[in-house]
């Protein structure tokens, strides 16, 4: 069974990079603040309250899952949260809507540029 995740879509921008950052690895809150980071640039920052009402959002929508993950060095209170399969097949989807976005604008530009030569 196929399931619909055009329902989720488009994704807000919080979310997006919440799902890219989950993608590699599971990772706990600050981890994904450092990731989103790290993944734009420094252009794209997430504060705490976004990035918890994201995930808890994610995780209501069956995205995103809070794992035992646990490293010895690592705080006993720190929850790490983990991509679902779900969660992988709307980040999948979402990235091929915004290529077509890209696509789209790319051959809007070239027309602009003939145009106007």
């Amino acid at each position: 069974m196929k399931l619909d995740v055009g329902r989720f879509l488009p994704l807000s921008p919080a979310a997006l990079h919440v799902l890219l950052a989950l993608a590699g690895d599971d990772l706990h809150g600050y981890g994904i603040m450092q990731e989103v980071a790290r993944q734009s640039g420094g252009q794209y920052r997430l504060g705490p309250g976004t990035l918890y009402d994201n995930l808890k959002k994610l995780m209501l929508q069956g995205l995103v899952e809070e794992t035992a993950h646990r490293s010895s060095v690592d705080d006993p209170r720190r929850r790490y949260y983990r991509l679902k399969a779900l969660g992988r097949g709307v980040l999948s989807a979402e990235v091929a809507r915004l290529q077509g976005v890209l696509r789209e604008a790319r051959a809007h530009l070239r027309e602009l540029k003939t145009r106007r030569a």
